[in-house]
Order: structure tokens, then sequence, then C-alpha cells
């Protein structure tokens, strides 16, 4: 079982410089954020659905299915019942429909959706190390951009720790399948410990490995892989502005409101 979700290829996502790609993610969180209609958001979502199929990465997609549902689901029904903005199309105690509400709550899990779309799209075609690199290209201090991609590094490393003793108790005999939906998590609750002790005991030298190594000796390390700008980074560069800019623009127009007549 995969414990990241980087996926090995050539395509012109993976090509990227890491500065534009940390940008990218950027340009599309700012695109979604101004906007609330579903009209609106509907282009956001084929572009990010155009692009997971270009860099080959509708298997993340696909492995994450479920999670989509059961974020995407809840956001929308919460938000059509509790937005009471509109002519009523039923208005019951405590339960207002109307179209501006549904709306808003298509929209709002659409942007929850787009939200979560997109940070698996930068994670299927962006290596940690290049993300280090492109957070300090950004200006951000290499420090603070080293702990956010220790983040990265130690969620796989939890994954990596219960799989093993989750493997290692079948062995023994232990069944995690048996019995009811309840049983079966209450199974897993043995599990936690061992896999956090190992799981420490795995960043804890981790610690002494960058310590080793001199981490913060310098506030300018210097990196194995160089990257350089290209003419294709300066175009993917310039098309993230302006698709920034672009629906930037739909909302100051008042396009991607949620009409409330």
């Amino acid at each position: 079982m995969k414990t990241t979700l980087y996926i090995e290829r050539d395509s012109f996502v993976h090509r990227l410089h890491p500065t534009v790609k940390v940008f990218g993610l950027f340009a599309v969180f700012w695109s979604i954020y101004w906007v609330d209609n579903p009209l609106a958001l509907m282009p956001l979502a084929a572009l990010l659905l155009a692009v997971a199929f270009a860099m080959g990465a509708m298997e993340n997609v696909y492995r994450f299915r479920w999670f989509f549902i059961l974020i995407i689901v809840p956001t929308m029904l919460t938000w059509m019942l509790f937005y009471r903005v509109g002519k009523p199309l039923v208005h019951i105690p405590l339960f207002h429909v109307s179209r501006a509400s549904l709306m808003f709550g298509f929209g709002r899990g659409l942007k929850v959706g787009e939200l979560v779309l997109a940070s698996v799209l930068f994670l299927s075609g962006t290596k940690v190390e290049e993300l280090a690199v492109g957070l300090s290209r950004l200006g951000m201090p290499y420090r603070l951009g080293f702990t956010i991609t220790l983040a990265f590094r130690l969620v796989p490393l939890f994954m990596e720790s219960a799989l093993t003793v989750v493997d290692a108790q079948r062995l023994r005999g232990y069944d995690f399948d048996a019995g009811g939906a309840f049983e079966r998590v209450r199974r897993y609750v043995p599990v936690v410990v061992p896999v956090f002790m190992g799981a420490l005991r795995k960043a804890n030298n981790m610690a002494m490995a960058l310590e080793a190594r001199g981490f913060g000796r310098t506030h300018r390390p210097t990196s194995f892989v160089e990257y350089r700008m290209g003419v294709r980074d300066a175009v993917a560069f310039a098309l993230l502005i302006a698709l920034g800019a672009a629906w930037f623009m739909v909302y100051y127009s008042g396009l991607g409101a949620i009409p409330t007549g």
C-alpha cells in the first residue's frame, strides 16, 4: 500500500519549477476563494480534472473518492438548510430551502471539493524536496519551510508504522476483520500504542540525523539538485496570474455571488 501521493510521471506539471508549482497551488486557492456561485466554480473543477488526466493523477483522485463524498455532501446539505436567504421553496420550522440556499450549498460543497482536489494534484506532482525549495524561493525562511515539509514526511512515517504493526499482528493470528463495524474499530485500538512508539522512535532518529548533518548551521543551505527556471515555467507563471486575475474579476463584477432574488 502506498503511503505517499507522489506519482512518478513525466508530465508538464512534474517538469515545472517547484516555485511555479507552489505558486500554482496558491493561484488555484485564490481563485476558488473569491466565488460562491457554482456556475463560476464549475469551470475550475473542469480545469482541475483536465490537469489530473494530463498528469496521470486520476488514480489518486479515485483513492480519495469516498473522502470527497464524505466532505462534499454533508457540506452541501448543511449550507442548504442553514443559509436562510431567498424566497423559500420549502419552509417549516428549522427547515428553509430556497433557490439561493440550494445554489449556495452546492457552491460550498463544490468549493471544498476543489480545494481538496487541488491539494491532491499538488502532492501528486510535487516531491517533498521540491516543496521545500519552492517555499524557500518564494521568501519563506528555510527553517519554517522545512518544518512544513517535515509534516509531509511524518504522515507517511506513521502510516508505514501502522501497516507494519497490523501485518505483524495478522501473522500472529489476530483477526482485524471479525465482528461488526464497531467491533472492527475496537480491534484496532491495541495497535495505537506500538504505532506511536515506533513512529516517535523513527522521528527521534530523524532529528539526530539532521543534527549530525549540521541542520541550522547556515540560513542558505545548498541543494543536491539545482532547479532552473525556463520558458515553460515563465509561461505557466503568466497563465496562473491570468487565472487568479480572471476569477477575481468574476468576483468583482458580481458574477461569482449567489443571486438572492
